[in-house]
């Protein structure tokens, strides 16, 4: 009968590092992964290597030093974003870290290719001027947009009166806060323009405003 023999290779030189003979032989013995009673992966394909325990790090590792000079960037918090849209889409919230967004449709504001406030639109703006005054905020921008109909130059003119119409109510409202009005047309679209639903979503007035201490994202 065979016997099985072992040969022995040479001995590294002093200094190599054995991290990659560690992972060589965690390969070897882990495979593809466990194996389950009929034979077969235990695991769904594609997903073996998330059977394989992880790889044990040594903290204390002097290669794992900062070499010299390096410094460390600065700490940031990650800017989460958390959007709200109603049903009909006809409200949409947008909260982040810094600041607090609300748009409302056109359609909901105003008549077609209008900037006349209609009789829905106060109740609207006072419930985003309850949420300025709620949060503490003393700046606020208006911004207006449009679909992509008729000509980009139209779009632009009416998007602008949308919102300084938005912003006349606001104003009396919140007076002696800093406003920021302008209007970018069809720019900056939220949804497809190849349909009338899209298109409707994209005919909108946001105004956004920094996040204080006296609200949190909901």
């Amino acid at each position: 009968m065979p016997r099985s023999t072992t040969r022995r290779g040479p001995v590294p030189p002093a200094g190599t590092c054995l991290a990659a003979a560690v992972l060589l032989t965690g390969a070897a013995l882990f495979g593809a992964g466990p194996v389950a009673a009929d034979g077969g992966p235990s695991v769904p394909p594609g997903t073996e290597a998330s059977a394989v325990p992880p790889v044990q790090v040594d903290g204390r590792d002097p290669d794992l030093k900062m070499p010299d000079g390096g410094t460390l960037a600065a700490p940031k918090v990650l800017d989460l974003v958390q959007v709200v849209e109603d049903k009909g889409g006809e409200e949409r919230r947008e909260d982040t870290n810094v600041q607090v967004k609300l748009a409302l449709q056109a359609e909901v504001l105003f008549g077609r290719d209008s900037a006349v406030l209609g009789g829905e639109a106060t109740a609207r703006i006072a419930g985003i001027a309850a949420e300025i005054r709620r949060q503490g905020s003393q700046r606020v921008r208006i911004f207006g947009f449009t679909d992509n109909l008729g000509t980009s130059a139209h779009g632009d003119v009416l998007s602008k009166q949308r919102a300084a119409a938005v912003h006349g109510v606001l104003s009396k409202q919140l007076p002696g806060l800093n406003y920021e009005i302008r209007g970018y047309g069809e720019q900056y679209p939220i949804a497809d323009n190849a349909t009338e639903e899209g298109r409707k979503k994209n005919r909108r007035v946001e105004v956004s405003f920094p996040r204080t201490d006296g609200g949190s994202a909901s």
